[in-house]
């Protein structure tokens, strides 16, 4: 199959790349570099045994994503484009609102110009909101969530569900994921936030490199078995193989549209996760408890049954191979990937 990967120099983006490859589809790689860095297809082409072909293209652009899609010709599109830090979308939401929708209305209106019926949209685990029940079931309803960047993915799972019953034609797979952590086997993949880190497991291998001082840790009185929050961390590789399993099960999808959850099914404390990086290290790393952070629930995790019994996936790497995979990415690559000057590229092959 020919996919046509938007947003595929990102971190979760780029694991799915090697993934596809590795079952035997054709990638093209839609990206702007907003939240990326260009030397990733570098190192996508190396790992790969081949080069990978590359679109530069703002995906906000209708134009120009018609053009990406008439030339690239693709049987099926996975859709990561966004913006997609929390914090930063309270800060600008106007920018997450119109980047993410955009984004979407410019994808969907050049598939439809090309009959391009095959879509699979990173969604979040932010869709449930406050009140879901734990683990997360897929059917709960209403979606809500606590972020603009999280509404931009329930209105763009409303926008795609309107879309699919439109046209049953479409085959639409919504990936709910959790917590992405880990990184590509041989280092040479990784997660590469740009500023202060949002997410956990970032922040705590800064803090073993050297560039962050310690973490905090944000209350230990939750009601959980140490006191810290619970969360279901998969490891990105898995992740990418559940993209992978969600693209090749389209086809025999009963309805024109449907959610799944990608996660482990299990809860992790955030001391657990620390204490695991710590022995991964080889040493203890320095972490205070401050207060609870407001919006922070004490702990959920997602029902994983609908992806196992519908597209065959789990996930199978645990917490040890989780931060052994991160600290071998960031111990090799401290400062993260190579920042490119403005207009200086890798070589790539285009599309």
């Amino acid at each position: 199959m020919r996919v046509l990967v938007a947003g595929g120099a990102g971190y979760i983006g780029s694991h799915t790349v090697l993934a596809l490859l590795a079952r035997g589809h054709d990638v093209v790689v839609a990206d702007d570099f907003s939240n990326a860095r260009p030397s990733v297809m570098d190192r996508l082409a190396e790992l790969a045994g081949r080069p990978v072909a590359l679109e530069e293209v703002d995906l906000t652009d209708e134009a120009r994503t018609e053009e990406v899609v008439a030339r690239s010709e693709p049987d099926a599109v996975i859709h990561f484009a966004g913006l997609k830090a929390v914090g930063e979308s309270v800060r600008e939401p106007l920018a997450y609102y119109r980047t993410n929708l955009d984004a979407t209305f410019s994808l969907l209106t050049a598939m439809r110009t090309h009959d391009v019926r095959r879509l699979v949209f990173s969604s979040s685990a932010t869709v449930y909101g406050d009140h879901a029940p734990v683990p997360y079931p897929e059917s709960y309803e209403p979606l809500a969530a606590a972020s603009p960047y999280g509404r931009t993915k329930v209105m763009i799972e409303q926008v795609l569900t309107d879309v699919g019953l439109a046209d049953p034609d479409l085959r639409i797979a919504l990936l709910r994921y959790f917590n992405p952590v880990g990184a590509h086997a041989s280092g040479r993949l990784g997660e590469d936030p740009q500023g202060v880190p949002n997410n956990l497991v970032p922040y705590v291998a800064q803090v073993a490199v050297g560039r962050r001082d310690r973490l905090q840790i944000y209350g230990d009185d939750y009601d959980t078995p140490d006191g810290t929050c619970l969360r279901d961390y998969i490891h990105v590789e898995d992740l990418a193989e559940g993209h992978v399993a969600a693209l090749e099960h389209l086809e025999a999808m009963a309805t024109p549209v449907r959610a799944f959850n990608l996660g482990s099914g299990r809860g992790t404390s955030v001391r657990e996760l620390f204490d695991a990086f710590c022995a991964a290290v080889g040493r203890p790393l320095e972490a205070e408890v401050v207060g609870r952070r407001p919006g922070d629930l004490p702990a959920y995790w997602a029902d994983v049954t609908r992806a196992a019994d519908e597209l065959g996936w789990r996930a199978t790497r645990g917490l040890e191979e989780m931060v052994a995979d991160v600290w071998r990415w960031q111990s090799a690559n401290p400062d993260g990937y190579p920042r490119e000057r403005a207009g200086q590229h890798p070589d790539v092959t285009p599309a």
